[in-house]
């Protein structure tokens, strides 16, 4: 006999559901005894859905001889019976979204992504695959690797690895195209690196623009906005030159100089520059001639001339006369030749002994690795 509807889940206590067999003792009660006493233990009952009550209520079909052989489950209505979508199973991620996601990972990256499980194995083959074809190009380019130099290979390496979906390959065939005078070819593949989230690809764009002809320097702004959000160094150190001078933005020196040190401190020697040229004029920033010192000390390390000429004329005024020669010798010797008649008065107050030993130092020199 079928069962009168019972409440939703929602309507009764939150107990949990209990098996069918306890009631096949009950046989002596009554129809409506029987009802009543179910009721009671079970928060809701295994029914279909009737026409009548539009899924909201559940009917069950079954006689009380039948519940017996089956546990209790969910109801089986269609609106009961759906899951709903699994989002913390990332296994479960479509090809394309998982290789868009991907795309500007790195060869290790792609190792240890390719371990979570056999879904993402399969669907970042083609990356995988298009890391050897960059690092190819690479040998190529640079001739490296037992390889003699052969920009054409080295494009048609590139080209592979960017049908693969490679933002890394995009950015460098991008780059060739660009220095053999393909500069619309190479702005497709910067933009295709780009809107795929590729900070590269985003600060080469936003440059491409700059010297597009004619430049679009509001659209460089744009690009280069992104890609100094993502933590991209040389992004940064333009976008603070395009502040700075009003280029394509209002100009805005403060948040120029604020560019500029988050620039330095990732690395670009021309920020370093910069920023210390900020803090000892107080321009954008606050005046500070610790961090100026700083700064100009950290350019000069890296290599930049001009920042090795002003960090031997601060400590030539030091009196620090040794580390002067050297510094100014090493920006002589880097074509700034304003620094030669300094350094002949710091020769003139020195001993033989102590020229040779800057002289020495300065042809052991190496400027730090940077990243632009």
């Amino acid at each position: 006999m079928n069962q009168k509807t019972w409440p939703t889940p929602s309507d009764g206590p939150n107990y949990s559901a209990l098996p069918l067999a306890k009631f096949n003792n009950n046989l002596h009660l009554d129809n409506q005894q029987h009802q009543q006493e179910f009721h009671k233990r079970r928060h809701f009952a295994i029914n279909k859905t009737t026409k009548s009550d539009h899924g909201h209520h559940y009917q069950s079909n079954s006689s009380s001889k039948s519940k017996t052989k089956h546990k209790s489950s969910r109801p089986t209505s269609s609106i009961s019976s759906s899951k709903p979508p699994d989002y913390s199973n990332f296994s479960l991620l479509p090809y394309d979204v998982l290789s868009r996601i991907a795309a500007s990972f790195t060869l290790p990256d792609l190792r240890s992504s390719s371990l979570v499980c056999k879904s993402w194995r399969d669907a970042l083959k083609p990356l995988r695959e298009a890391m050897l074809f960059v690092r190819w190009g690479k040998r190529y380019k640079h001739g490296k690797g037992g390889v003699r130099p052969n920009i054409q290979k080295a494009l048609d390496s590139f080209l592979q690895g960017s049908l693969r979906g490679s933002t890394l390959a995009m950015v460098d065939a991008g780059l060739i195209y660009w220095e053999m005078g393909k500069r619309e070819e190479g702005i497709v593949f910067y933009r295709r690196a780009a809107e795929l989230g590729d900070p590269a690809g985003r600060c080469n764009l936003g440059i491409s623009y700059l010297q597009a002809d004619p430049p679009n320097p509001k659209e460089a702004v744009k690009w280069l906005y992104k890609a100094s959000d993502a933590g991209h160094s040389r992004a940064q150190y333009q976008l603070a030159l395009c502040l700075h001078q009003g280029r394509g933005v209002e100009c805005n020196i403060r948040e120029a100089a604020s560019w500029y040190v988050r620039a330095a401190e990732g690395g670009n020697v021309r920020s370093m520059y910069n920023a210390s040229l900020c803090y000892s004029s107080g321009e954008g920033l606050v005046f500070n001639h610790r961090q100026a010192k700083k700064w100009m000390k950290h350019a000069a390390d890296h290599g930049h001339s001009k920042a090795q000429f002003e960090h031997g004329l601060g400590l030539f005024s030091e009196g620090k006369m040794v580390r002067a020669l050297i510094y100014l010798e090493l920006a002589i010797r880097a074509g700034e030749n304003a620094a030669a008649e300094v350094k002949n008065i710091i020769l003139q107050e020195l001993t033989q002994g102590s020229r040779d030993y800057a002289m020495r130092l300065a042809d052991n020199w190496r400027p730090l690795l940077s990243s632009h």
